[in-house]
């Protein structure tokens, strides 16, 4: 078997959404000192739904699927929806992620809660602060 998946090959290869939104309404900047992955996702929100999102990400080819993967997940749904998406959600998509790769999808699920609560706090929302407290802490979640 193969280590990495076609699907992870081909965002790693042909990522999606890759890029900055210079007028975005929420950005979320996450990294791994362990691993040195590095993302920062950007979203347009009209109406409650994530119309656009973009990526930026240093690091290694699972980082980049991820961050691709995730960004694909939440454009066109309702905020709501996009701050459900979980690292397993993003694993599954892209057919499975080595084991020692698994942080990287949880560093995308942070990146994007990161975003999502920054999109709160700038349009002073209310929200779950109960739902955002493990933001950045994704080298503690390896092997979820």
């Amino acid at each position: 078997m193969a280590l990495y998946s076609e699907k992870v090959m081909d965002h790693f290869k042909n990522p999606r959404n890759v890029g900055v939104i210079e007028d975005a309404d929420g950005v979320g900047e996450v990294g791994n000192a362990k691993c040195g992955d590095i993302m920062k996702i950007y979203i347009k929100v009209k109406d409650g739904i994530v119309t656009d999102a973009k990526f930026e990400t240093f690091g290694c080819g699972s980082a980049i699927a991820s961050s691709s993967m995730a960004t694909e997940m939440i454009k066109g749904h309702p905020l709501t929806e996009a701050l459900s998406l979980t690292n397993k959600a993003v694993v599954e998509a892209l057919d499975g992620l080595p084991a020692h790769k698994i942080h990287c999808s949880v560093l995308a699920e942070e990146a994007i809660k990161s975003a999502i609560l920054d999109y709160y706090t700038r349009n002073n929302l209310p929200y779950d602060e109960s739902v955002f407290k493990k933001i950045g802490c994704a080298h503690e979640h390896d092997g979820e």
